[in-house]
């Protein structure tokens, strides 16, 4: 019997094992999933417990809730990848091996890089979001917070969800508001990108919301280390940005068991074709989502359009045939803004976010690049998406490629 191996059962995992149940032959072919934790994280969701949005229970749920009938799960750490024999080797010292092996690993935070994050100050005035227990840290300490300087700053490119500072701070703006308390509350945006986002038709859009909710941005800003004793985070080059409350972005890499592996970048990244999602250097490695060093965003709705191309390529490899599909980078993210309204991007490897309507030319409902109720109401349902059709590998209306229909294309 030939082997399947997938390792990493997040969202990229678990829909590529979904697709392909029912595409392969269960005679010939066995399918595999191995993951080190039981416990299924909606991610996007943290970034509303801090404001009591949602609580714990909205964002998780057993793994073992998604997985199709009939494929053999593995919870076990993995130690390393052995390519050039096909083999991985699990903690403990238990051997897979595999045929075709598919890395859905994703990326994780490591506070533990940025000198002077994890200090004495960490989950009393500095907190992240990117993690259950720093979601959960926040929504604890506002509750009691009387307000200062509130500093969101993203430490390093890239990281999951690009939009998700974007979000904190729009969402922090209007859960002070609420509280008669947004007088009390300065916030400020430290970013490294050169703006708000990282394309200029985007970045307009967003500025201009920034500024309309009193949000300064502070651009160009390569944090070095944080000094907990006067509450200041400091870049490269001497800047300096106090802070009463600081809400981190800490660096995101890749599995480390990919670098014991030699299969990673310097950030632990798997150097990947961006059309076919095969690895550079082995044949039999497809790679997808957030472990993959391709040139896009790391996002659920990327590695959802990605999961259809690697199937067909993946489909293809089994079959000795050439790889025809080719993923063109398609992102699409809702940005929540606060108040209940959102806006919505629609992007790939060559087109910016555009203005204009999606899914439908002209109709919609949802706009791009505009601030909306329907776009905060795509936002609230695609909790509900996610666990019902997205993970289970089921078809959305929606097309992996990228479309200009709806879309104008104008320049700045």
């Amino acid at each position: 019997m030939k082997e399947l191996l997938i390792l990493g059962a997040g969202t990229a995992g678990t829909m590529m094992a979904n697709k392909l149940k029912n595409a392969l032959d269960q005679e010939e072919w066995r399918i595999t999933i191995v993951d080190q934790f039981k416990t299924h994280y909606y991610q996007p969701g943290f970034l509303f417990i801090p404001f009591g949005i949602y609580n714990k229970q909205d964002v998780i749920k057993p793994k073992s809730n998604f997985f199709p009938a009939g494929i053999r799960v593995i919870f076990s750490a993995i130690d390393r990848i052995e390519a050039d024999k096909n083999k991985v080797y699990l903690d403990g010292g238990k051997t897979l091996n595999y045929d075709y092996l598919i890395v859905a690993t994703g990326t994780q935070t490591r506070p533990e890089i940025t000198n002077g994050l994890i200090g004495k100050l960490w989950y009393k005035n500095i907190f992240d979001f990117y993690t259950i227990e720093g979601a959960l840290a926040l929504q604890q300490y506002f509750k009691d917070w009387e307000g200062g300087k509130l500093v969101l700053c993203i430490s390093e490119v890239p990281y999951k969800c690009p939009v998700a500072p974007l979000e904190f701070v729009f969402l922090a703006e209007a859960f002070f508001s609420k509280k008669g308390m947004r007088d009390k509350v300065d916030i400020t945006f430290v970013t490294p990108m050169a703006g708000a986002f990282t394309k200029p038709v985007a970045t307009k859009m967003l500025s201009e919301l920034m500024k309309e909710k009193n949000i300064k941005v502070v651009p160009d800003f390569y944090l070095e280390r944080i000094d907990n004793d006067n509450k200041k985070i400091i870049s490269y080059d001497e800047r300096e940005i106090e802070f009463d409350l600081l809400t981190i972005v800490p660096v995101n890499m890749g599995s480390e068991m990919i670098a014991r592996s030699g299969l990673g970048d310097d950030m632990n990244y798997v150097p990947t074709n961006k059309f076919t999602l095969q690895s550079e250097k082995y044949e039999n490695i497809f790679v997808i989502g957030d472990a993959a060093n391709l040139p896009t965003s790391k996002a659920g709705s990327v590695a959802h359009f990605a999961s259809e191309i690697l199937f067909e390529n993946l489909i293809s490899a089994m079959e000795s045939r050439p790889l025809m599909a080719k993923f063109d980078g398609h992102a699409n993210c809702y940005i929540e803004t606060g108040y209940g309204k959102g806006a919505l991007i629609d992007f790939n490897y060559t087109t910016e976010p555009l203005p204009g309507t999606f899914p439908l030319p002209g109709i919609g409902p949802f706009g791009l690049l505009k601030n909306t109720k329907i776009n905060h109401y795509g936002k609230v349902i695609f909790r509900w998406i996610y666990w019902h059709i997205l993970l289970k590998g089921k078809e959305l209306p929606i097309e992996a490629d990228m479309t200009m229909a709806g879309k104008k294309n104008i320049t700045l």
